[in-house]
């Protein structure tokens, strides 16, 4: 891990966030290279990280064992067909955090034949808590593999999906999903206020509360309708709220949302595909 070169293309917050969690993991900052088309962002991370610095995409692709392209997806396009010609020649592992975009066009882009991991993180992955969904195409081994889920797990968990079509779910449920904790979370705070709490009350109540149970249940080993179960006592003040929920058809709601979540990757996955084709 330490004696290979890592790649960024692209100095936003993901990569600094990347960059962060492998540097707390011991990778050494002259092995990794960055670049991007915003000077101040190179010197913001430079002066940071003390990483190294590459003038052009290309330089950065032919210094790469590892590639992490983390460009918007409108422009990874124009950035994949710049560093072709450095990709064929080095064949490094291209790990692409563009949402949306699919591994067949990332790799005709890059001129075919290319190890490629697809990944999914989510936005809490910007203080390493993140949860991203990985896919490999068949030119990745078992050594890539293992390459990509160390550099991913440095913001957050990792899991590896079967088939890329899983990733629009991955996207539905932990892509989109903390925008759906914190509609939850905005409405329960609202609540508590309007039944007589003050807004720095409701707030911190809802939000620790919200922290507390997930941390009990990543620490258990229970599953969430067991836990759910034990703090639910018959004829309780949990109960009746519960109750509530089901009485409004809280589960089928949220099963809807994130099929149409799923269902609108698909759709932008096509889209991005067919439009730079």
């Amino acid at each position: 891990m330490k004696k290979l070169n890592i790649s960024f293309i692209g100095a936003g917050n993901m990569a600094s966030s990347l960059i962060g969690g492998l540097l707390a993991d011991g990778k050494m900052p002259a092995n990794i290279h960055i670049a991007d088309t915003n000077p101040a962002q190179l010197d913001r991370l430079q002066q940071r990280f003390s990483v190294t610095i590459c003038q052009s995409n290309s330089i950065a692709a032919k210094a790469a064992d590892t590639l992490i392209l983390a460009v918007k997806p409108q422009g990874l396009k124009q950035v994949a067909e710049e560093i072709r010609d450095s990709v064929q020649s080095k064949k490094p592992l291209i790990i692409s955090i563009a949402a949306g975009i699919q591994e067949k066009d990332i790799n005709r882009w890059l001129g075919n034949n290319v190890a490629i991991v697809r990944t999914m993180p989510n936005t809490p992955s910007l203080i390493q808590t993140g949860a991203t969904g990985l896919f490999a195409n068949n030119k990745v081994s078992e050594d890539q593999r293992n390459m990509a889920e160390t550099i991913m797990r440095a913001v957050g968990i990792t899991v590896w999906v079967e088939n890329e079509q899983q990733m629009d779910i991955v996207t539905a449920i932990s892509g989109s999903g903390p925008a759906y904790y914190f509609l939850f979370m905005e409405a329960m705070q609202a609540a508590g206020e309007e039944l007589g709490l003050n807004t720095e009350t409701a707030r911190l109540l809802t939000l620790q509360t919200a922290f507390g149970a997930t941390k009990m249940a990543l620490e258990s080993n229970e599953d969430c309708a067991t836990l759910r179960q034990r703090v639910t006592s018959p004829g309780g003040t949990t109960e009746q709220a519960l109750l509530t929920f089901e009485a409004g058809q809280l589960r089928q709601l949220i099963k809807q949302a994130v099929t149409a979540a799923a269902k609108r990757s698909q759709e932008l996955a096509q889209q991005l595909g067919e439009e730079h084709s």
